[in-house]
């Protein structure tokens, strides 16, 4: 659990997480600029993962996951509809999402800050928030990425718990991926104090 984070204040009770973590042999500047510079294109089984999810929405008609290869991925999941709930910069970012991805034509509430996201409790929706946090750690950066998720109601924590266990080997492989591709771009950036 990570005491004292932006995550933990915005999201301190939660009925889902998981938890990555990975050490990068580079300072934690570099480290925070490649987790909102790393592109799908830095991330292959991503791509795949993401195309996968997006089948039903692009049979229904529904708007797939981001695809752009050569943009940064934070970015585009902002732009998908994930908020930037909170950010320390070098330290902490905080995106979140108010939705009902569960459902074939679920709804998503957006969500301008994170004092909507933490005030928010209409039934029928999860709240769900990622991080990354840096620490350093023997001249390295420890990341960390923390998903959580809320459900407002217990009808809505049923139905996330089933699509929960469908998702969840995905998720963390898009976890796992997502450190990798920051540590090989925080490790292989020169270095702009030489």
């Amino acid at each position: 659990m990570c005491h004292g984070s932006l995550l933990e204040d915005l999201l301190p009770r939660y009925d889902f997480n998981e938890v990555h973590t990975r050490v990068v042999a580079a300072p934690p500047d570099r480290v925070f600029e490649a987790v909102k510079a790393v592109t799908l294109a830095e991330m292959p089984l991503v791509r795949v993962l993401f195309g996968l999810r997006s089948l039903p929405a692009r049979l229904s008609g529904g708007r797939p996951l981001p695809q752009a290869k050569h943009r940064p991925l934070f970015t585009q999941m902002v732009e998908f509809g994930f908020t930037v709930l909170a950010e320390d910069p070098g330290r902490e970012v905080v995106a979140g999402v108010v939705a009902q991805m569960w459902k074939r034509r679920g709804q998503a509430t957006r969500i301008a800050h994170g004092g909507q996201f933490v005030a928010f409790d209409r039934p029928g929706y999860v709240k769900a928030a990622m991080n990354f946090r840096l620490s350093g750690q023997d001249g390295a950066t420890r990341i960390e990425t923390e998903t959580r998720v809320l459900a407002n109601d217990a009808e809505s924590r049923k139905g996330f718990a089933r699509y929960w266990r469908l998702i969840r080997p995905g998720s963390a492989a898009i976890r796992r991926a997502w450190l990798r591709a920051i540590a090989r771009r925080a490790e292989h950036l020169p270095d702009p104090r030489r």
